[in-house]
């Protein structure tokens, strides 16, 4: 891997800034071939690295980068060329981790994090086009399960408004580990993702409400203190609870849903795809389609056990599901292979699923912009 010192000034190089720049930055600089120039004053710094985030980063193989200083104080690094998609990272200045002050905040590794957006020239359908779009609300109410205070986002689709008669189909979508209720909208972008598909007719039109996936049931405590284990089973119990009797009631009771079973689904990533398994399949009576992307389910099922006995009986479960989906990157191994041990028990156990593989990227922002973008055309359709 090569990296060089480059100018400051981005004016005389081919090229964009990064779309997820501040407005007054001049970096992140995405160059023509793929290479992306970061540039930090730090005049006093005696070193300045750029630590990537993610299990299989695309952004530098998720190796940490050093800086190279400039007799000005400022601080610039050049990456090799990066595949198309949205990348956590932060700075390590002088060994201290600091956010990148060129580039918007995103909500990952539970905490603010900065990220770098590289846009893909060959593929618009997660852009922002001069299509009809929905409106992402936020939702507050108060939960049982908690007994606290919760927030959730909402996307209703174009034209909700305009017909009060008209009813619509749930999609209830998760986050990953480390994320909240705000990472499918800001990082992932599925309003913009459902708004280019409903207009081009590829989708039925649906409400979408995304929840943080962390849940505590009132007492508890996490096992260590500031953090909660991500997949323990105490949370997986915990937020299906939260789901099942406070959240869907209540969007029930708010938003103008058809409120049964085969108008229903749970979907999420990484984590919240082992939520969406879990809760979902043990839940058959509130949700008939469950969609996975890049589960966290690493141990192979056993299909008379797994999820509490849902898999058992083959005509049964393929009678009540609309739809089991299950997706990966071709990049992440393990959940490649986590994918791939699924579909051979299932394939043998007889259930009916369909899979999809993200070519060429791994635990990532563009892994699941795709699977969103290839299974919403299958939601609520026969």
């Amino acid at each position: 891997m090569t990296l060089e010192s480059t100018p400051t000034t981005s004016g005389s190089r081919d090229g964009q800034r990064s779309p997820s720049a501040v407005r007054t930055a001049e970096y992140p600089w995405i160059h023509a071939d793929g290479r992306v120039t970061f540039a930090v004053p730090a005049p006093s710094a005696r070193t300045v690295e750029l630590q990537p985030g993610g299990h299989e980063s695309g952004l530098a193989a998720g190796s940490t980068l050093p800086f190279t200083r400039g007799e000005d104080g400022m601080w610039t690094l050049t990456t090799p060329p990066v595949a198309p998609g949205f990348y956590y990272y932060w700075l390590l200045v002088d060994g201290v981790p600091t956010n990148d002050p060129n580039t918007e905040t995103f909500f990952g590794y539970g905490r603010p994090t900065s990220g770098l957006e590289v846009p893909d020239p060959d593929t618009d359908f997660h852009d922002l086009l001069d299509v009809p779009h929905g409106e992402v609300r936020t939702r507050w109410f108060r939960a049982a399960t908690t007994g606290g205070w919760r927030r959730c986002l909402v996307y209703t689709p174009p034209g909700y408004d305009d017909d009060p008669g008209r009813r619509y189909p749930v999609l209830y979508l998760q986050h990953g580990a480390g994320e909240d209720e705000r990472g499918w909208t800001t990082q992932g972008r599925a309003n913009f993702i459902l708004d280019n598909l409903l207009d081009r007719g590829q989708a039925e039109q649906m409400i979408v409400v995304m929840n943080n996936g962390y849940t505590l049931k009132p007492g508890e405590v996490p096992a260590t203190p500031g953090s909660i284990p991500e997949l323990s089973e105490r949370l997986l119990n915990a937020f299906g609870d939260l789901l099942v009797r406070d959240v869907v009631p209540m969007v029930d009771a708010t938003y103008r849903t058809i409120p049964d079973r085969r108008s229903r689904a749970l979907a999420g990533l990484s984590m919240g795809g082992r939520q969406a398994l879990s809760v979902g399949l043990t839940n058959p009576d509130t949700f008939a389609s469950v969609v996975a992307l890049s589960a966290a389910v690493f141990d192979p099922i056993d299909p008379e056990a797994a999820f509490g006995g849902a898999l058992a009986d083959a005509d049964a479960f393929n009678a009540r599901t609309r739809l089991l989906w299950l997706s990966a990157g071709t990049g992440e191994q393990r959940f490649d292979e986590a994918l791939t041990s699924m579909e051979a028990v299932l394939g043998k156990q007889g259930i009916h699923h369909r899979t999809y593989r993200s070519p060429d990227t791994a635990h990532e922002w563009q892994t699941w912009r795709r699977s969103l973008y290839n299974v919403a055309p299958l939601l609520f359709r026969d």
